[in-house]
């Protein structure tokens, strides 16, 4: 247990609710100095930042490095809210300083503000009560739809989008769900319909996203889904901006092919002279999913008692970022962190379904070590393709376990002709793949096995990943029409298992290959699979 020796200035930048900071009002064990100061431009907290030793912000306080720098004593610094935008976390890293949030204590406010949003939509609510307000009772423009029987498409299958499938479920909607950690278990266990994006576009009546921004998800409801879509098909956005294209939203209304959209969330905020606001089959709010005064009270309540917990215990409940470890395992661990990263990462992008065990062997001389840490890089790799910067060294295996994955560690003296080899194996419900890497002492971190196939390979930059049948002038055939794309390779291996069978190449080109390039290239004989890898 750790025991505050001394006064623990507390500082507070944006308003909160006094109920939320309560706990840290009432706290006896540990001399709390709280210190509410709001509003402050960025020189002025700076110059009042060099004290303080736990620093709590909401949004609008933007914590900079200049202000990292700055806060001599700083421990931690606490976001009321799920967001960490508005926070440097690297500087925050690297100075040691821990970044906790509240990650569950908005989702029911915006479960519940999506279902609002989806019901005024249906019915006009918005609409005809603005009609009534202008002293007009028009009861036939303002004819809705039934939420019964309907299908509600759900893109991204977190806490809040489960959350909304619940109470949708009440309404007697028919649920489709998509994310890409959701498993054929876990959906039947929840009563959902688990589908691709492109199965909810086609089938849906009603669509809701509740995924994070990411690059993958950016625009990731655009022309080209609005076109899969029924006509008549009804949108709502109270995650992120950006999520939907919004010009492509605006055209499919005046289309016709979409009869109306629920917003809460714009690219660029505030938002009060945006086109889709012209539209009379839009309805919006000014980005309050989590505004309840429980939700503000909640993420309140939660980072104040991960304060307490932290002085008190060494530990918090919701870290955002890598928590300081001993000075004696960092050393030993730390040049094996980036390449257990770089594995997961790259199993991540040869993967295409939700993976459901995963199994981490470290051998030789790193099974010695506390590998813990070496553990949550390798799922920080696996998951940040969806999870992006919200998944962290810290909270990897809380996401990994939150998603029904199986995570086994074992540890063997025997390391195949290696100093040190961690190797790195996961399974979905149809596939099983695996990678292993060392560190050679020089050279720094290799890839030295993609599946049963023997490489040697720097695990950075751009990578093709392609599988042949090893038959003569397959190589040439590959180099030949990466040349007709101008992409340059710079490094090559090759492997295989037998003569004749199956074999892989491993290339290190100089430019980004797209999915028209790998297209392209699949289309060559002899050739079964190809994939991008950008480590």
């Amino acid at each position: 247990m750790t025991t505050a020796t001394k006064t623990i200035n507390v500082f507070i930048a944006d308003p909160l609710s006094e109920d939320g900071i309560f706990p840290l009002r009432q706290e006896k064990d540990i001399d709390l100095n709280v210190i509410i100061d709001t509003g402050l431009a960025p020189e002025e907290l700076i110059a009042k930042i060099g004290d303080v030793d736990v620093l709590l912000v909401r949004s609008q306080t933007t914590v900079t490095r200049e202000v990292i720098e700055a806060a001599k004593n700083l421990k931690l610094i606490g976001r009321a809210g799920v967001g960490v935008d508005n926070i440097d976390l690297a500087a925050a890293t690297e100075h040691g300083i821990i970044v906790v949030n509240a990650p569950d204590g908005n989702t029911n406010s915006a479960a519940e503000h999506t279902i609002a949003m989806m019901t005024s939509l249906a019915r006009h609510i918005p609409q005809a009560f603005n009609t009534l307000k202008n002293g007009k009772w028009d009861r036939k423009s303002y004819v809705g739809v039934e939420l019964k029987n309907k299908t509600l498409g759900v893109v991204g299958f977190g806490r809040i989008g489960v959350e909304v499938a619940y109470r949708a479920k009440g309404q007697r909607m028919n649920i489709m769900a998509y994310d890409p950690f959701l498993t054929d278990e876990r959906a039947k266990e929840l009563g959902v319909t688990k589908s691709t994006v492109e199965e909810i576009c086609a089938a849906a009546d009603f669509i809701t996203v509740h995924t994070p921004l990411l690059p993958e998800t950016r625009n990731l409801i655009n022309k080209e889904k609005f076109a899969m879509m029924k006509d008549g098909v009804r949108i709502i956005n109270c995650a992120r901006g950006g999520i939907i294209n919004e010009d492509d939203l605006y055209d499919a209304i005046v289309e016709g092919k979409v009869a109306g959209a629920a917003l809460d969330v714009f690219v660029s905020e505030p938002a009060t002279d945006h086109k889709l606001l012209t539209l009379p089959q839009v309805i919006a709010t000014p980005h309050l999913g989590a505004s309840t005064i429980e939700a503000q009270e909640s993420v309140a309540v939660d980072v104040s008692n991960d304060i307490i917990k932290f002085y008190k215990t060494g530990t918090v409940t919701n870290p955002v970022n890598m928590p300081s470890i001993s000075k004696e395992l960092l050393a030993q661990v730390e040049p094996f962190f980036e390449l257990a990263e770089k594995l997961g990462s790259f199993l991540s992008q040869i993967t295409a379904e939700p993976v459901k065990e995963i199994n981490l062997s470290y051998a030789g001389e790193v099974a010695n070590y506390d590998v813990r840490p070496l553990t949550s890089n390798a799922l920080k790799g696996l998951l940040s393709k969806n999870h992006g910067n919200h998944v962290n060294d810290v909270n990897a295996r809380y996401l990994s376990e939150r998603i029904g994955m199986k995570i086994n560690e074992h540890k063997t003296t025997t390391a195949k002709g290696f100093t040190s080899l961690i190797t790195i194996e996961v399974k979905t419900a149809n596939e099983t793949h695996t990678v292993a890497g060392t560190l050679l002492n020089g050279l720094g971190a290799r890839i030295v096995k993609v599946e049963d196939y023997v490489v040697d390979v720097v695990p950075q930059g751009h990578l093709l990943y392609i599988k042949n049948t090893d038959k003569p002038g397959a190589i040439g055939r590959v180099a030949t029409k990466l040349a007709e794309k101008d992409i340059n390779i710079a490094t090559m291996q090759v492997g295989r298992a037998q003569v004749g069978g199956t074999a892989v190449m491993m290339l290190t080109v100089d430019n980004v290959v797209t999915d028209e390039d790998l297209a392209f290239v699949s289309q060559l004989e002899n050739i079964d699979e190809v994939k991008a890898i950008n480590l």
